[in-house]
C-alpha cells in the first residue's frame, strides 16, 4: 500500500511524512543490491492504530470486524521493484499458505506474526519484563518470524517492510475519494458486511474494507479474496496516480494525514529518497500476480483447512520473475503492448512444422490483448493458458490497429514457445516481432476467436508441446490435435487444476470479479 500511496505525494508533504512516520526498528533487511527493491506490505488485523493506540469505540463499529484484536497477517505482498523505479510487481501469498515458520514448524503464513509474538510475549513477561517493554520485544519477534517465513518460501531477500492496519485501509480510501470497483454477482455475507449489487459501483471506508476481506460464498474462497484485493489495489493505484489526486492540496493533506496514523515502517526506509526513484511511475507499471497454488482446500495434519503449495515452484516463480527483468516487460504506450509500433501484424508468420517443442509451458509468460468486442475474453483466456501451466501475463484491451486475425507474436529467440501458445489456442498464426523484449510472448484476439476460452469452444486444452501431425496444429474451432500428442497431459506444472487467476494490471480499467 505505501508503495503505491506514497508515489502521490507532493513533495511538500514527503518532509513531514518522514518525521511523523511510525517505524519499526531491529529488522535485519537486505540492502536492495540484487538489482531490486524488495518490500513486504502485510495488512494486519489489528484493532489499534500505527502507533499501538486502541481505537474508539465508533471506529471499532465503522470496521465491522468485531471486538477481539490479533496480529494475524490477512494480506501478505511481497512488492517487488528495479531500482531504476519504472515498474512495480506485486505477488500475493495466500494467508492460509501452508509453510516451515520458524519457531513454529509448519503453520499457516498467517499465524507467523501472531503466534510468534503470542508466545514470546508470555515467555518476556513470565520472566518479569515490563508488560510494554514485553509487547515491543515480542512484535519485533513476531515481525521477525514472517520476514524469515517469507524469504524461505520465495528464496527473495526483503529489503523493505510496511504494515498497515485495518483503520489504515479505510482512511487511505477515503483519502483518495473513494474507489471504483465491479462485481459480476451481487454479494450479501454478513461475516464481512459485504452486501453490494452486481456491476460498478465505487466504494468508500468501510464498505471497502467489507469487500476486500469477504471470502465466504465465493467460487474460491480465498483466492477469489486475493483477486478482489489485487483489483482493488490496482484501482486505487489509478486514483492516486491520477492527474487529479496530485493536483488536489485537500486529497494530499488527507493522505498524509492517513499514512501517518496508520502504516509502521522499517526505521532504515529513506522515504524521501525512495519516493524521487518513483516520481516517473505511472499506473500501468503496477501489475498484481499470485504465488502457484497446490490446492486451495488443502487439509493439515492437525485437520486445519490450508491451502497446500510447492515451495519449488513458488521459488521457480521468483527466479522468472526476476530473470525477466525485475518487473512486467515494457509496453508501448501506443498499442497496448502489441511490440509493434505500427499495430500491424509486425512480419508474416512461418508454418508449423509440427515437430515436438522443447517447451517448459511454466517457463513462459504470456501476455493477452482483446482486440475484439468480447468483454472478459482476454481474462479467459489467459486463465485457460495457465490450466496448462503458462505463466500468467499482462491481461488488457489491445488499443492498436486491429490484426486481421488472431495471431501470437514471438519475441526474438522465442519462436518455439510462442508456437507452443498458438497450438494450445487452436493453430493460430505465430508472428515474430523484433520490437518486443527478449522472452515474451504475446497473444493478440480478435473477434472471430473461437478457441480455448471462448464461449464457442468445446474441446480438451492441450499445451501444445507435444508434435502434431501436418501444419495445421489444433483446428481454430478448438478441436485438439491428432498424431504426436497426448492432449490435455501436459499441464506444466503442479496446481493446474487450481489457476490462480491472470495478472491484475493497474491500467486494464475496473474489472469485475466475483
Amino acid at each position: 500500500m505505501l508503495v503505491l500511496v506514497v508515489t502521490g505525494f507532493a513533495w511538500q508533504q514527503v518532509d513531514s511524512l518522514r518525521s511523523s512516520l511510525t517505524t519499526a526498528g531491529g529488522l535485519d533487511l537486505g540492502d536492495g543490491k540484487d538489482g531490486a527493491v524488495d518490500i513486504l506490505m502485510v495488512g494486519i488485523d489489528s484493532r489499534t492504530d500505527a502507533q499501538g493506540n486502541p481505537l474508539s469505540q465508533s471506529e471499532l463499529d465503522m470496521l465491522r470486524a468485531g471486538e477481539a484484536d490479533a496480529t494475524n497477517t490477512d494480506t501478505i505482498i511481497l512488492i517487488r521493484i528495479p531500482n531504476d523505479g519504472s515498474s512495480a510487481t506485486a505477488v500475493s501469498i495466500p494467508r492460509d499458505s501452508y509453510v516451515k515458520v520458524p519457531g513454529l514448524g509448519m503453520s499457516k503464513i498467517n499465524a507467523a506474526y501472531g503466534e510468534t509474538k503470542a508466545l514470546a510475549q508470555e515467555r518476556l513477561i513470565e520472566n518479569g519484563v515490563d508488560p510494554a517493554k514485553a509487547d515491543a520485544e515480542s512484535t519485533k519477534a513476531g515481525r521477525h518470524a514472517l520476514l524469515q517465513a517469507v524469504a524461505d518460501l520465495t528464496g527473495i531477500t526483503v529489503d523493505h517492510y510496511a504494515e498497515v492496519g485495518l483503520l489504515g485501509f479505510v482512511l487511505l480510501t477515503n483519502a483518495v475519494g473513494g474507489v471504483p470497483v465491479c462485481l459480476n454477482a451481487p454479494v450479501d455475507d454478513p461475516y464481512s458486511g459485504a452486501d453490494f449489487p452486481a456491476g460498478p459501483q465505487t466504494l468508500h471506508g468501510a464498505d471497502a474494507l467489507s469487500f476486500v476481506r469477504q471470502r465466504h460464498g465465493l467460487p474460491r474462497g480465498d483466492l477469489d479474496r486475493i483477486v478482489r484485493q489485487q483489483t482493488y489495489l490496482a484501482s486505487l493505484a489509478q486514483e492516486v496516480l491520477s492527474a487529479d489526486m496530485l493536483a488536489n492540496p485537500a486529497k494530499l493533506n488527507q493522505l498524509n494525514s492517513a499514512v501517518q496514523r496508520s502504516v509502521v515502517v522499517d526505521s532504515g526506509w529513506d522515504i524521501v529518497g525512495f519516493a524521487r526513484r518513483l516520481q516517473d511511475l505511472s499506473a500501468g507499471a503496477v501489475t498484481f500476480q499470485t504465488i502457484p497454488v497446490e490446492d486451495p482446500a488443502g487439509t493439515s495434519p492437525d485437520g486445519e483447512s490450508i491451502v497446500e503449495i510447492d515451495p519449488t515452484q513458488v521459488h521457480s516463480f521468483f527466479e522468472r520473475l526476476v530473470g525477466r527483468g525485475d518487473g512486467p516487460p515494457a509496453q508501448s504506450a501506443d498499442n497496448g503492448g502489441s511490440g509493434s509500433s505500427d499495430g500491424g501484424s509486425g512480419g508474416s508468420g512461418a508454418a508449423d512444422d509440427g515437430r515436438p517443442l522443447d517447451v517448459d509451458p511454466g517457463a513462459v509468460t504470456v501476455d493477452v490483448l482483446n482486440s475484439s468486442a468480447i468483454g472478459g475474453l482476454a481474462s479467459s483466456v489467459s486463465e485457460a493458458l495457465g490450466s496448462v501451466g503458462y505463466g500468467a501475463g499482462r491481461v488488457a484491451n489491445y488499443t492498436g490497429t486491429p490484426p486481421a486475425a488472431s495471431q501470437v507474436r514471438a519475441a526474438p529467440g522465442s519462436r518455439d514457445a510462442a508456437t507452443a501458445v498458438a497450438r494450445a489456442l487452436g493453430g493460430l498464426e505465430v508472428v515474430p516481432d523484433d520490437a518486443m523484449a527478449p522472452g515474451t510472448v504475446t497473444v493478440v484476439l480478435d473477434d472471430q476467436y473461437a478457441g480455448p476460452g471462448s464461449g464457442s469452444w468445446s474441446g480438451t486444452l492441450v499445451s501444445g508441446t507435444d508434435g502434431v501431425s501436418g501444419s495445421g496444429g489444433p483446428s481454430a474451432s478448438g478441436d485438439p490435435a491428432t498424431g504426436g500428442g497426448q492432449p490435455g497431459q501436459a499441464t506444466g506444472q503442479p496446481g493446474a487444476d487450481h489457476p490462480v487467476g491472470p495478472a491484475v494490471s493497474a491500467d486494464d480499467g475496473v474489472r469485475c470479479v466475483n
